[in-house]
């Protein structure tokens, strides 16, 4: 794994993270300069929020999500999907049931709330709107787009799950086959038949864990499984005696600012703000 490119696909992730999720109108059109590239933002992705036991309505909320943007003066272009405060509540409900992956026959079963949730990722605000990956092959990107070679997909906490699930079916039923994938935080996505066609559609994954991060180890084996490309972080400075790095608080070793504390660490470059709250 090429530490300072995970770096500056978790800072994108960031910007979702910095739009609130109320916020619906389209940033389109906007430019980000992001780990010193700029990105233009095509548009703005959109989903249903997260249904839990404790906030069942939130499903009925449109909410922003992610931006499909493209470098300026490349074709490169980045899915990026953010995660959403309903992760915490999913994980207390502790209720993971299985259900036929929906977009490529006989690829086995994933997660019922997060592919529910997939589902709904779209280009618009209205319900009405095209499905995310339809409208892909239609988006007007500034630039022209190299299919074979220039689409990532990155995602944090249930937007890993989310890109999971996004680059297997963009891997399968779009013109952009070869998709280069980064997570953080991931929960599963789905079981050990899922995970076998997704590692052998989109093997060019990274999936980057905390070891000390409760979300990637949920839902639980034998029923799920990880798919492929771990990137193991850990937060534990190994000296004598060993130093922990990060509080040792769920919320903590989950958050997407210890991810890149972490990977900062990792690069030998400059060492980047852990959250104040979470300091040793």
């Amino acid at each position: 794994m090429d530490v300072n490119q995970a770096i500056k696909f978790a800072q994108v992730i960031n910007a979702a993270y910095a739009v609130s999720p109320q916020s619906t109108a389209n940033s389109a059109g906007q430019v980000l300069t992001l780990a010193g590239t700029q990105y233009t933002v095509v548009t703005t992705v959109y989903a249903n929020d997260l249904a839990t036991d404790l906030n069942p309505l939130r499903a009925n909320q449109i909410v922003s999500i992610g931006f499909v943007l493209q470098a300026v003066g490349a074709s490169d272009v980045v899915i990026a999907i953010r995660g959403t405060e309903g992760i915490m509540e999913w994980v207390q409900d502790a209720r993971f049931s299985l259900v036929p992956c929906p977009f490529v026959a006989s690829a086995g079963n994933t997660e019922d709330g997060f592919t529910a949730m997939y589902q709904s990722l779209s280009i618009g605000s209205d319900g009405a709107s095209p499905t995310l990956v339809r409208a892909l092959s239609t988006l007007k990107f500034p630039r022209p787009v190299d299919a074979s070679t220039s689409v990532t997909i990155c995602g944090h906490s249930l937007g890993g799950a989310l890109v999971t699930l996004l680059a297997l079916d963009v891997a399968s039923n779009t013109i952009f086959r070869n998709p280069v994938v980064y997570t953080y935080a991931s929960p599963h996505a789905g079981d050990s038949s899922f995970v076998n066609t997704y590692n052998h559609l989109v093997p060019n994954t990274f999936r980057i864990a905390n070891r000390m991060d409760l979300v990637p180890k949920l839902p639980l084996p034998p029923l799920y499984d990880h798919v492929t490309g771990l990137n193991e972080l850990n937060p534990v400075q190994w000296t004598l005696p060993p130093k922990v790095l990060v509080k040792p608080d769920v919320v903590c070793q989950h958050i997407l600012d210890t991810y890149l504390y972490l990977l900062s660490i990792l690069s030998g470059g400059p060492i980047l703000t852990l959250d104040g709250g979470c300091a040793i």
